[in-house]
């Protein structure tokens, strides 16, 4: 990126310097600032996982590349690829290893999935010296997960719960510079979960009531966690959930958050029309306008049938973001941010994801740690003028 700080942000835009990240307005438009007071855009990849290459068909890659050492994949390779790509932060690591992915993936089914555990150390973020967020799971409400677990917020157990997360988590991270903050859940289903699963005061709540008791349930929900985190860590950022744009987000939760949350962060995954990409603009607009918060998107992403996974190919609907190339996927990468980078409020993206597994279905690079060129290169020349395209 030219004019880069030392951060990857930007020189051109200049903030009093304060040692963290946090968020500003300039003319009109947000920012993310970094510490050493440059404008910044998030430009990251999510889901860096280092067990993508410990399948049975990619193994030895790991063994002999990277001599089975997390710390050399992360020096040698994932740290370079990023540079050269274009990429200055490291989103939210862990990757999704399974459940549903042999069909077209529906919100509004239950489908039975599990995560890694491997999101990265304070070391491991360390050894990266990249700016990066922390993510701390909350609770079990996940739109995609097929079990989840919805916990009573007003009991003694989920204050316990909060406590421990965050003294275990955020004492590690406080003092990094690196890191621009904390955020929570995956795709939280803060509507009704497509199990039946609720938050146990709406269970048979007349539809009248309803909102209402979600807003003093959100609201103590991000109570205690901004609450537990502030006891550890007064100056970093709280991201919030990673809010799911494909699905409800009830304005009760949007308004109960606001007093706790810094900045909003909804995924999208649009199609290839301009129609998906509006609706992205105008669903993430609403939710601006309602908050009064700036956005970034903590997960984006689109694919193509490959060699491990040519089940990948487009829905005909236009809804999912499936390509025939490497070339067309590039080329909606670029239109899409493209659209982005227009809006005022935005913060920055992180791209899903690094390495193609066999459950996701998709990445920068191949099962077999090569990049997908046809990706990478035009990819690269955009990122790397991002700034540039929004000088005013």
């Amino acid at each position: 990126m030219s004019n880069a700080s030392p951060y990857g942000g930007t020189d051109d835009r200049q903030f009093e310097a304060s040692g963290v990240f946090r968020i500003e307005q300039q003319n009109g438009r947000w920012w993310f600032v970094d510490p050493s007071g440059a404008g910044f855009l998030t430009v990251g990849v999510a889901h860096a996982d280092d067990s993508d290459l410990k399948y049975l068909h990619n193994v030895d890659i790991w063994r002999e590349k990277y001599g089975s050492s997390k710390e050399r994949w992360i020096r040698e390779g994932l740290v370079p690829d990023l540079d050269a790509w274009g990429f200055n932060t490291i989103g939210w690591t862990q990757d999704y290893v399974g459940g549903g992915w042999r069909k077209a993936f529906d919100w509004n089914e239950r489908v039975t999935v599990q995560q890694s555990t491997s999101q990265f150390s304070p070391r491991d973020f360390e050894v990266a010296d990249r700016p990066y967020v922390v993510l701390m799971e909350v609770a079990k409400t996940e739109d995609w997960y097929g079990d989840p677990v919805f916990p009573d917020v007003f009991s003694e157990d989920f204050e316990d719960h909060c406590a421990y997360l965050t003294r275990s988590t955020c004492v590690d991270h406080a003092r990094s510079s690196n890191l621009i903050g904390y955020s929570y859940d995956d795709a939280p289903s803060w509507a009704r979960h497509v199990s039946g699963a609720d938050f146990p005061q709406l269970i048979d709540l007349p539809e009248n009531k309803r909102e209402d008791r979600l807003f003093e349930i959100a609201s103590k929900y991000y109570e205690t966690m901004h609450r537990h985190i502030r006891q550890h860590d007064s100056e970093h950022l709280i991201l919030g959930d990673l809010y799911n744009g494909d699905r409800p987000l009830p304005d009760a939760v949007l308004e109960a958050m606001k007093p706790y949350v810094d900045v909003l962060g909804i995924q999208y995954f649009p199609g290839d029309t301009d129609e998906a990409k509006q609706r992205m603009i105008e669903h993430a607009s609403a939710a601006v306008a309602l908050t009064g918060k700036p956005l970034y998107v903590p997960d984006i992403g689109n694919w193509a049938p490959t060699e491990l996974n040519p089940h990948r190919v487009g829905d005909p609907s236009g809804r999912l973001a499936g390509l025939d190339s490497h070339a067309e996927r590039a080329r909606h990468y670029i239109e899409t941010i493209g659209v982005l980078l227009e809006q005022p409020w935005f913060l920055g993206f992180h791209w899903c994801a690094y390495l193609e597994n066999k459950a996701r279905g998709w990445g920068i690079k191949d099962p077999w740690d090569r990049a997908y060129e046809d990706f990478t290169g035009p990819v690269a020349e955009f990122n790397k003028s991002i700034y540039d395209r929004i000088r005013s």
